[in-house]
């Protein structure tokens, strides 16, 4: 009888032990799980999610880079794509990097500290912010060198489109005044005149 007890014992401090280390893990499992595209703080201004690294708003012109949901660099200005070469728009992720590129397909000009990240050569690199592109983001150079340094092959970046142009009103033109037909003068009834019949 005392052997099966201590082995009793020893089976439910087993199993007790067991829960207490589940617990454990479940609770460190919960507490530091995060969505991978919860928003982020609404407090720091981002509009992209905690996944991205970078977050560009067209329609503030606006780009932040991103550590943990946490802003580590912007908003800072941007240019973008103009009309017909708009920059695209979604979730894409870091292809290439590229310190020192030139674009061949806009004759040899120079895009210093490229970033790739989208299809058909969309990178951030060094640009004039005032000078529509291609449909690259462009920054300024100090940005566009921390760009370069920050992000990696792989990395989130989420690109938001610009508001669409809110549409004007048309005007409301009244119509014009209608006129009513001249009054037909009335004249003073004369007794002696019988005007015909019918």
């Amino acid at each position: 009888m005392a052997a099966q007890d201590a082995r009793l014992v020893r089976a439910a401090a087993t199993v007790a032990v067991f829960a207490v280390c589940v617990g454990a893990v479940l609770a460190g499992i919960v507490t530091t799980a995060t969505p991978a595209f919860a928003a982020t703080d609404p407090g720091t201004g981002i509009p992209c999610t905690v996944a991205a690294k970078a977050c560009v708003n067209l329609a503030t012109q606006q780009a932040w880079l991103i550590s943990n949901g946490a802003v580590i660099r912007g908003p800072l200005p941007v240019g973008s794509g103009g009309p017909g070469e708009e920059t695209p728009t979604g979730t894409f992720h870091v292809l290439v990097k590229d310190k020192n590129h030139v674009s061949a397909e806009q004759g040899g000009t120079p895009m210093p500290y490229s970033v790739f990240f989208a299809p058909g050569g969309v990178a951030f690199h060094g640009g004039n912010l005032r000078k529509a592109s291609a449909g690259c983001v462009h920054l300024d150079d100090t940005d566009a060198i921390a760009f370069y340094d920050t992000l990696q092959i792989g990395d989130q970046v989420e690109v938001l489109a610009a508001a669409a142009p809110t549409p004007r009103p048309k005007r409301q033109v009244p119509p014009p005044a209608r006129t009513p037909p001249p009054a037909t003068p009335l004249l003073p009834r004369d007794p002696h005149l019988t005007l015909p019949k019918g």
